[in-house]
């Protein structure tokens, strides 16, 4: 089907009788999946009340491309863990690793009893890592600040790979310092989205002058027009960076101007991103690696890029938990879904967007009823309109059973965190809605050590002030007309 959806076989794909065949070929290609039934009558309702347009939408976005990236890419991964680098942190040595060479204290090994960490261990690659310092940003400003003054200081490479890379003030900035190394024989790696980056099409000089300088760049599942592929919707939504193999970021911020409040629009820009140094640099690391591998074929397995580590500095405990077309698990939803089932005092969620599936949405509204203290951040504008309209019928729900709704009025929030019982935060690039939990390549950092959780949790309550909390009943009094938007929206949710 994919070599169809080129320009020169428009005219025949739409032609009466062939339109009318492929349509029906989808409809039981769609039926024979055996998808979640909302995601199933949802194409359907596409392909009836859009004809022609339905089709197409399809053929870009509803292909299931998750068996066929794992199978390239476990040969990659498993060459990664099987390799002498990565002897510290295999999964099959994780209770000695943890035991004699990461844990000193009877305190930090009864963490490994906690299941969400089993689960988050079994559904990926992501062991316990004991031992991390772990700094918190909440804008721009100051995680720029240090990852230029981080990539100054690199010695031996920069791996840096974002969902969106702008031609900006601050991507200029950015550029430089990476220029400057490279020359300096720091081997530099740029990772992008070819979506998400798709303004740095519009300036070549920008990407141009890294390559001639030394840099490497690649784009994540290219695409090219008039040619389509599926792969078009799945998209690499991460933002991390190692420098060194030893000290790493991640989280929600991107590189552009608007991550440091200068766009009008949306005004401050309120974000989390992570500062770690410690051994969970090695996961940013192997993240880092296989992605590139998938946009280059390339496997830069090097002693460099995992240096043996340093005496334990921080006393954070981490996983990194990853997920999307190029994973075998959906872990980060699994690991949310069995946080908030197994909630016993309180969920926090901050979201810009909030569309969960059926099974989350029930393991949210159950927590509420059993008096879990259930609270959400959300922004009070929208940056996508169609995921707000359908974001605010999930948040009414939800507030009609007794959850607490907070809408964030200065500026824009974009932080993606979760938090559980003081006891487990989540700081990543997941959002909660279902295109992250199911389509897009994502990265979290689940974190289970009291101080960082506190620190988080603290966070959350010093955004309060600049939140209103709404009412049901003030929440419900909406126009028909806003009714209708939110419904329709919502009607498509499981396809946003």
């Amino acid at each position: 089907m994919e070599g169809l959806f080129t320009l020169p076989h428009l005219p025949v794909l739409f032609s009466s009788g062939w339109f009318v065949l492929l349509t029906v070929m989808i409809c039981v290609v769609i039926a024979l999946e055996n998808r979640d039934p909302t995601k199933t009558i949802s194409w359907l309702l596409v392909l009836t009340l859009l004809p022609g347009l339905g089709v197409v939408l399809y053929l870009l976005f509803g292909e299931n491309l998750r068996k066929r990236h794992w199978h390239k890419t476990r040969t990659a991964v498993q060459a990664f863990w099987d390799s002498p680098e990565m002897q510290s942190v295999r999964q099959k040595e994780q209770a000695e690793q943890l035991r004699e060479a990461m844990i000193m204290d009877a305190d930090y090994f009864d963490l490994a009893d906690r299941p969400i960490m089993r689960l988050v261990l079994s559904s990926g690659t992501a062991p316990i890592l004991v031992g991390n310092e772990v700094a918190i940003y909440t804008e721009g400003e100051g995680k720029f600040a240090q990852l230029l003054e981080d990539m100054k200081q690199a010695k031996d490479h920069i791996h840096l790979e974002y969902f969106i890379i702008k031609d900006s003030e601050i991507g200029r900035k950015i550029r430089e310092v990476l220029i400057q190394k490279a020359q300096e024989g720091v081997k530099v790696r740029v990772l992008f989205d070819d979506i998400g980056s798709w303004r740095l099409y519009l300036k070549p000089s920008f990407l141009r002058g890294l390559r001639k300088a030394g840099c490497e760049t690649a784009s994540y599942l290219k695409v090219r027009f008039p040619f389509i592929h599926q792969s078009f919707n799945y998209r690499n939504h991460r933002k991390l960076c190692v420098i060194d193999g030893r000290i790493g970021y991640v989280g929600g911020i991107n590189i552009g101007d608007e991550y440091l409040h200068k766009d009008p629009k949306f005004g401050f820009w309120r974000d989390t991103h992570l500062r770690l140094t410690g051994p969970s640099v090695y996961m940013l690391q192997l993240v880092f690696l296989t992605d590139w591998f998938i946009a280059t074929g390339e496997q830069p397995l090097a002693q460099q890029y995992f240096p043996p580590l340093e005496p334990k500095k921080g006393r954070s405990v981490i996983q990194i938990a990853v997920s999307g077309a190029d994973s075998p698990q959906e872990t980060i939803y699994q690991a949310y879904f069995y946080a908030i089932a197994q909630a016993r005092e309180s969920i926090y969620i901050q979201t810009p967007y909030f569309v969960p599936d059926e099974g989350l949405m029930t393991a949210l509204k159950t927590a509420v009823l059993a008096g879990v203290d259930v609270q959400i951040m959300f922004p009070a504008i929208a940056d996508h309109l169609c995921v707000h309209y359908a974001s605010l019928s999930y948040l009414e729900e939800v507030l009609a059973l007794g959850a607490k709704v907070h809408f964030y009025k200065d500026g824009f929030i974009h932080s993606k965190v979760v938090l559980v019982d003081g006891e487990m935060a989540s700081v990543g690039t997941a959002n909660m809605d279902i295109r992250s939990f199911m389509i897009n390549s994502e990265i979290n950092a689940f974190i289970y050590d009291d101080e960082t959780v506190a620190k988080l949790y603290q966070i959350f309550a010093d955004d309060l002030a600049h939140c209103e909390t709404v009412s049901y009943e003030a929440f419900r009094c909406k126009s028909f007309r806003q009714r209708a938007k939110e419904s329709f929206c919502r009607l498509f949710s499981p396809l946003l």
